[in-house]
């Protein structure tokens, strides 16, 4: 019966309408909440049946669906671990009970934000009690190749706070002149002496001790040498030579003081090329640069006076971490006192081809689902995904303008749906008089 339905229909619409207000409230409570994505009502009719000499009202029914692919606009904070996706792309993280169990079996979830600070165990964990997960580094802080269709190579990114750390020297460059003057003839032949420290494989200070001494015209001789004999020495190994070399310098116009030739006496060999000198101390292989030939950089011999003018070398003492830095392609670096960074972990961002079909869990946190697709493990601003920006947090795609003026539509849908059922109940009422 035509009346009959169109009372159901009301029913429906009362029954739609209040679905809706609850999803208009949900978005309305989170405008303030970091990383929420709104949700969106839709009303669909239902068609019973009809025909041209009558009509039955089918009614409506109401669908909501989580905007998960929106993303907010992004806002600063003052805390280097506040990490917010700008793009296309989710951070994975864990849950913390899960960590603790420490069975590995680490259920991955995904968050386009958060705000993660270390516990007393040294995990990135949020308030909302979400470890951070990535791929751990090796020891030179290189990251090394992981599967990317599976999350079995991720770990809880978990510092170390008290960690020492440091940087043994490999490279070493050596800006000096020598005297022009220490090889003319009536010269005394003072030696000049040079110390340069370099660090261990322990951290502890050593030093390589360079002595220059210039070879003296013969007795007679009206022409300078310009010749010197490099000799060098390692406290590391009890101050035993590690090179010695003869040095030659031109006197020409045009490269006047640049070096001329580099013979080995004792040591590694010379690199023309380069201008490097392999060495060995103590803690292993040393390159030392001292320049290539007829090229003003590195050792040169010109003036009267001795000058160490540039010396340079990689390697740090021990230190303490300071600060954990995020940076926009993922790489997790501790910061050291000394003024040293390391790479500790790499966070990827991970994608799907329909991210709105993911499960919403609590705390703006993402599980994969089969609507969503397969998943794929990105460098952060490589391929289809965004990059990570820290320092940031991701606001509430909720519009509240948008909202209230939905929720006022609602309400006067609500309304109607009411009066509907209202006026069938007086039609019923009037049917059911003629019998009086």
């Amino acid at each position: 019966m035509t009346i009959s339905s169109s009372l159901n229909a009301g029913v429906m619409g009362l029954s739609a309408n209040a679905h809706k207000l609850g999803v208009i409230s949900d978005n309305i409570a989170n405008s303030s909440t970091y990383g929420y994505k709104r949700s969106e009502a839709d009303f669909h009719s239902m068609v019973i049946g009809s025909n041209k000499n009558s009509y039955s009202a089918g009614g409506v029914r109401m669908t909501a669906q989580k905007l998960i692919s929106e993303r907010g606009s992004l806002i600063g904070t003052s805390n280097s671990t506040d990490i917010a996706v700008r793009g296309r792309g989710f951070v994975p993280v864990t849950d913390t009970a899960a960590v603790k169990v420490g069975n590995g079996n680490l259920p991955m979830m995904l968050q386009t934000t958060g705000s993660f600070r270390t516990d007393a165990d040294g995990y990135l964990v949020s308030d909302t009690g979400l470890v951070l997960m990535g791929w751990p580094a090796l020891a030179d802080g290189t990251i090394p190749n992981f599967p990317r269709d599976t999350s079995d190579g991720l770990e809880p990114v978990q510092i170390n706070i008290n960690e020492f750390a440091g940087e043994p020297t490999t490279r070493m460059s050596m800006g000096v002149n020598l005297p022009a003057t220490s090889t003319k003839p009536g010269a005394v032949g003072d030696v000049e002496v040079l110390s340069v420290e370099y660090f261990d494989n322990l951290g502890t200070s050593e030093n390589v001790d360079v002595s220059f001494t210039p070879t003296l015209p013969a007795p007679g001789s009206t022409v300078a040498t310009n010749t010197w004999t490099m000799l060098l020495t390692d406290t590391g190994s009890n101050n035993a030579v590690i090179g010695e070399y003869t040095l030659t310098f031109n006197d020409t116009r045009t490269g006047g003081g640049t070096l001329a030739s580099v013979t080995p006496i004792s040591g590694g060999a010379y690199n023309p090329a380069t201008g490097e000198i392999s060495l060995s101390v103590a803690s292993g292989p040393l390159q030392i640069n001292i320049g290539q030939l007829n090229n003003p950089d590195g050792i040169t011999q010109l003036s009267d006076s001795f000058a160490p003018v540039a010396i340079t070398k990689d390697g740090s003492p021990v230190g303490n971490i300071i600060e954990i830095d995020i940076d926009q392609n993922g790489m997790v670096n501790a910061l050291y006192d000394i003024g040293i960074s390391r790479t500790v972990y790499q966070i990827p961002l991970v994608d799907m081809p329909n991210p709105d079909g993911l499960v919403a869990l609590d705390s703006q946190t993402y599980s994969i689902s089969n609507e969503s697709g397969s998943y794929f493990l990105w460098d952060a601003g490589d391929g289809p995904t965004g990059d990570i920006v820290n320092y940031a947090r991701e606001e509430s795609t909720t519009d509240v303008a948008h909202e209230l003026t939905d929720l006022i539509q609602t309400q006067r849908a609500y309304s109607s749906n009411a009066k509907v059922i209202q006026t069938v109940d007086e039609m019923l009422q009037e049917t059911t008089n003629i019998k009086r």
